[in-house]
């Protein structure tokens, strides 16, 4: 259940980065203040959802785009998260495409060094115990 936490804490925090990292880059990608937390839980949520659900797809009828599922289940996060009122406004086939690959970037990159972080201080407490 610890672990469950932990990990969905790391999955908001890291969707927020890549949201507002995205929003920060990119013009025509909006994040406005009052729909923030909304669309972050909404991205998060259809993540988790989608990302197993695309990969077993992928995998049965498709598995030469098996290495961007995350690429794909990033965008259609995205995609249902920008369905939200008052959330994200993407405008522009070019802008869908950055705002994936910043996303993307950020939540598997902070995923993982904050899952090393994490493991590093638990070995430590641990080992102080």
């Amino acid at each position: 259940m610890v672990r469950f936490l932990i990990g969905l804490a790391i999955s908001l925090i890291t969707a927020a980065l890549g949201i507002l990292l995205a929003a920060w880059l990119l013009e025509d990608f909006r994040v406005e203040a009052g729909g923030f937390i909304v669309a972050v839980v909404v991205f998060t949520v259809a993540q988790a959802i989608l990302s197993p659900f695309i990969f077993n797809v992928a995998r049965q009828y498709a598995s030469a785009i098996l290495g961007g599922i995350g690429l794909v289940s990033t965008f259609v996060a995205l995609l249902i998260a920008s369905l939200f009122p008052g959330g994200i406004r993407v405008d522009g086939a070019v802008t869908w495409v950055l705002a994936t690959l910043i996303v993307w970037i950020v939540t598997a990159l902070g995923t993982w060094l904050l899952g090393l972080w994490w493991l590093k201080n638990r070995r430590g407490q641990r080992r102080d115990a």
